[in-house]
């Protein structure tokens, strides 16, 4: 069912919130564009598979509705992007959310399988990939297109009522859907300009005083590709803002000089260097401070060697990932006395425990019979 008005699109929301369960998928586009253009939103509800086109329905508010129902759950697949982009385009994040990527890492999967190998696994059906890269923002959009788009959406209720079971078979709904409602939260997709510093390449080559300087120039991008939609490339690199940072340059001529400064219009350099002097002239109390990762001595990487190992045998008992109990980085952490999640919770349960008795002496482990074993 291909939707492009807006008295289609109401009669079956309508229907949809009238169901416990619905499965949803997003088409879009990012490659020229700051915010993301959604091209195609997918909704599976009982018999009914609908691709709704945002592009040619001004009022989406019905679908807003229904992705904010609270007494409809929402079925996604690796459902983080697709968050962002539909509260980028309709201002509200879908809840409750149940995704079935979470969910599999829960129940032996591999960590972050992918939506073909998990239909495969379930229903033994393979899917094409043939329209993977698909300009899905031109218009007709054929039925080979549609086909593809729905797939996506297809098997994702039957999915999610086996996974259901599964879940409340092995007692795990209650590890399983608070890690979905953080993964879900509002708070991950609202943006803070002065916080795009701390993902700029190269950041940790930073004094602090040239941190303050990226946080206001990174600030200053941000709030600029926003306001013309455009990617952060397009306004300036990355490269350019390091060197920036460092040359801290005062007049228009001093910028021209830095490879790549030569690009900047004559009024974004005013704006650039503007910002430039507010970092310049930041107190020093307040320069932002880059937590640069030492890396670890030999006897460490020994250790978390050993508590990956432990860890890994732990998950595969539990029919866990071991990547969702904790990561290297986690452990890393966890052997060097710093607060982890592996102390809390289900994770705790499930290997936190043994991994204390590990660092402490009190537990041990050994080979046997080509197989590792605790002690």
């Amino acid at each position: 069912m291909y939707i492009s008005d807006e008295g289609k699109l109401a009669e079956f929301c309508a229907y949809a919130s009238g169901l416990r369960v619905v499965s949803v998928d997003t088409e879009f586009l990012r490659e020229k564009t700051y915010y993301p253009l959604l091209c195609l939103v997918q909704v599976a509800a009982g018999d009914r598979i609908a691709a709704i086109d945002p592009i040619r329905i001004h009022d989406l508010s019905p679908l807003r509705a229904l992705f904010e129902n609270p007494d409809v759950t929402k079925v996604f697949h690796a459902c983080g992007q697709d968050l962002e982009v539909i509260f980028d385009a309709m201002g509200c994040v879908p809840e409750p959310v149940f995704d079935t990527q979470v969910a599999a890492a829960f129940l032996g999967h591999r960590m972050q399988i992918g939506y073909g190998a998990l239909v495969e696994a379930y229903t033994g059906v393979r899917l094409p990939k043939a329209e993977s890269l698909t300009d899905w923002s031109k218009r007709p959009l054929d039925p080979e297109q549609l086909k593809y788009a729905e797939d996506d959406v297809r098997y994702l209720t039957g999915i999610y009522s086996e996974m259901m079971d599964e879940l409340v078979r092995a007692d795990r709904l209650s590890w399983v859907l608070p890690e979905m409602a953080a993964h879900a939260a509002k708070g991950n997709f609202v943006r803070d300009p002065r916080e795009t510093y701390l993902h700029l390449k190269r950041a940790s080559t930073l004094t602090r005083r040239q941190l303050a300087i990226a946080r206001e120039v990174c600030a200053w991008r941000e709030e600029t590709a926003a306001r013309r939609d455009i990617p952060r490339k397009w306004v300036l690199s990355d490269e350019v803002i390091v060197e920036v940072c460092k040359r801290a340059p005062r007049t228009i001529q001093s910028l021209k000089k830095i490879r790549g400064g030569d690009s900047v219009g004559t009024r974004d350099a005013g704006l650039l260097l503007e910002a430039v002097r507010r970092g310049v002239e930041c107190d020093p109390s307040e320069c932002p401070e880059m937590r640069r990762r030492q890396r670890p001595s030999g006897e460490t990487e020994g250790i978390v060697d050993l508590l990956y190992a432990l860890l890994r045998l732990k998950a595969e008992r539990a029919g866990v990932a071991a990547q969702l109990v904790a990561t290297r980085d986690d452990l890393l952490e966890f052997a060097q006395g710093r607060p982890t999640q592996i102390t809390e919770g289900w994770r705790y349960e499930i290997a936190g425990r043994d991994l204390e008795g590990l660092l402490s002496g009190s537990v041990g482990l050994t080979v046997k019979d080509g197989r590792i074993e605790v002690l």
